[in-house]
Formats: structure tokens, C-alpha cells, sequence
């Protein structure tokens, strides 16, 4: 037992210089949430506790996957996996940033594209580095990769968004209130030629005006954002892995970002550039 505790120590100790900074943030969040979580209890809010005990379990999930998957994760980007965990589910869901700020939603979908690209190239870096798995491609098809992963993962979560919204009848994909479109299904020639109505200030249902000042549109608008700033998030690390692999590894502020295998970094140098194969 005193053997076990003092491995422990000395665990903590070169976790402590290796990554201090993310212990700190780690444990600033994981403070604010169980205070959150207090108070939620004591306000007999349970569904605000319950946001609050899913938050503590997702800041365990980097950690999880370092362990299990042998994976070591750059401080920059746990901080940052970390703060979007908080930003989504505390201040997004808990403090209504989502409806108080207009641009917080399209925020985190952008970070959230930035991410998945992460992930995706990672997983097929690993093995681009392995020495024991014949599996080497070009950096720009790793980038292409790691573009496609974030996009399909951001197509998947807008799938689940409308499920949520037309089975449950919730609103994560929110409106947007326009004051002008366009219909082929006004065209009363049935021509398929669309007819602009412009203007729109006011619109009634079962002759009740909604009051929103302009046209309501259930959500079309917010995928669309969602997954144009996904793109964005997605492209941006993509070109990020794309000149880290190019430059076989040595862009410090790329390897500040990329995941990379805790067995490859230790036992295996990048293949020289002008040796990999280009598939």
C-alpha cells in the first residue's frame, strides 16, 4: 500500500511539470462545476445537477482516452477540449449563452469542427508513424482525411439535432427569423419558377401574430451556419496537420495541437519526407 501511494506521488509530481497548466484549468472547472451542482441541488434544479454531473464524467473523458488508447494529448489541445466541454454545457446550457449571445452556438460549432479534425487525423497519423504498421501516406491525403472525419461527424450531429427536434419536439436547431424568401411553391403556374415575397414584417398563425417582426424559419438557417463553420474549424486544423507531417513533425505550434501515439513518440522518429509514399 505505502508502495502503491508513493508510485502515485511520484506520478503526480511529473504530471505536475509536464502539464501544469492543464491541472490547473482541469481543477479551476472542475470547482466552478461542483459548485454548480451544489446549488442546483439546493434549488431542487435537478436537470441543472444533472448537466453538472455529465460535465464532471466528460472532463475525465481526455484522460480516459490517453490511458486506454496509449494516446498522448498536447497540453494546448486538452485546455482546449476541457473549456469547450465547460463552454458548451455551463455557460451554454446552465447560463443560456446560447440564447443570450447570438454568436456562441456558431462559436463552439466552429471549435467543435477544429476538434473532430483532430481526432480524425490522429487516428490515421498514428499509424502513419508506426514503424510496425506498413501504412504510410502523403500529408495531403492525411489532411483530407482528417477534413472528411470532421465533416461527416458534424453531418451526423445536425442528423441527431433534427431527430431531437421532430421526435421530442425540442429546438436545438434554432430559428431564424427572415424577412424575405423565395418558393417554387407559390408559383401559381406550377412552373417550378420561385416567387420572391420581400418585406416580411409580421406573420400570423391560425390567425395569431407571433410578434417576431419577420418570416420564421424552423432551422434551416442554423444548420447551415452550423455546418459552414464546422467546415471552417475542420479546414483550418486540417491545413495545420497538413504542415506539420509536410515538415516531418518539427512545427512546434502544430505539435502543440496534433495527438500523437505515447509509444510512437517514444520509440519512433517521422519517416523522412522524400521517403513516404504517396497514395
Amino acid at each position: 500500500m505505502i508502495k502503491k501511494f508513493k508510485n502515485w506521488v511520484i506520478a503526480l509530481k511529473m504530471l505536475w511539470r509536464e502539464k501544469r497548466s492543464v491541472l490547473i484549468v482541469y481543477a479551476v472547472l472542475r470547482l466552478i462545476v461542483i459548485a454548480a451542482l451544489v446549488l442546483s441541488c439546493l434549488n431542487g434544479d435537478y436537470d441543472s445537477a444533472f448537466i453538472c454531473v455529465l460535465v464532471l464524467v466528460l472532463f475525465l473523458v481526455p484522460a480516459f482516452i490517453q490511458d486506454r488508447f496509449s494516446i498522448e494529448l498536447p497540453s494546448a489541445l486538452e485546455i482546449i477540449i476541457l473549456l469547450f466541454i465547460f463552454a458548451a454545457e455551463i455557460l451554454g446550457e446552465l447560463s443560456n449563452y446560447y440564447v443570450n449571445f447570438e454568436y456562441w452556438d456558431t462559436l463552439l460549432h466552429t471549435t467543435w469542427g477544429f476538434l473532430c479534425a483532430a481526432v480524425g487525423f490522429s487516428m490515421v497519423e498514428i499509424l502513419n508513424r508506426s514503424r510496425s504498421i506498413r501504412f504510410e501516406l502523403s500529408p495531403l491525403f492525411l489532411a483530407i482525411c482528417a477534413f472528411c472525419f470532421s465533416m461527416t461527424i458534424g453531418v451526423i450531429w445536425e442528423f441527431f439535432e433534427f431527430g431531437m427536434d421532430y421526435i421530442f419536439h425540442t429546438d436545438m436547431q434554432k430559428d431564424t427569423v427572415l424577412s424575405a424568401f423565395s418558393s417554387v411553391s407559390l408559383d401559381p403556374t406550377n412552373s417550378n419558377i420561385p416567387i420572391m415575397i420581400s418585406g416580411i414584417t409580421e406573420v400570423s398563425v391560425n390567425g395569431q401574430e407571433l410578434g417576431l417582426g419577420g418570416y420564421l424559419d424552423i432551422g434551416l438557417y442554423d444548420t447551415m451556419e452550423d455546418m459552414f463553420v464546422n467546415f471552417i474549424g475542420a479546414l483550418v486544423f486540417s491545413i495545420i496537420g497538413y504542415i506539420d507531417v509536410k515538415h516531418n513533425g518539427e512545427s512546434r505550434f502544430a505539435g502543440s495541437l496534433i495527438p500523437r501515439s505515447a509509444q510512437n513518440s517514444a520509440n519512433d522518429s517521422p519517416a523522412p519526407s522524400g521517403k513516404q509514399s504517396h497514395q
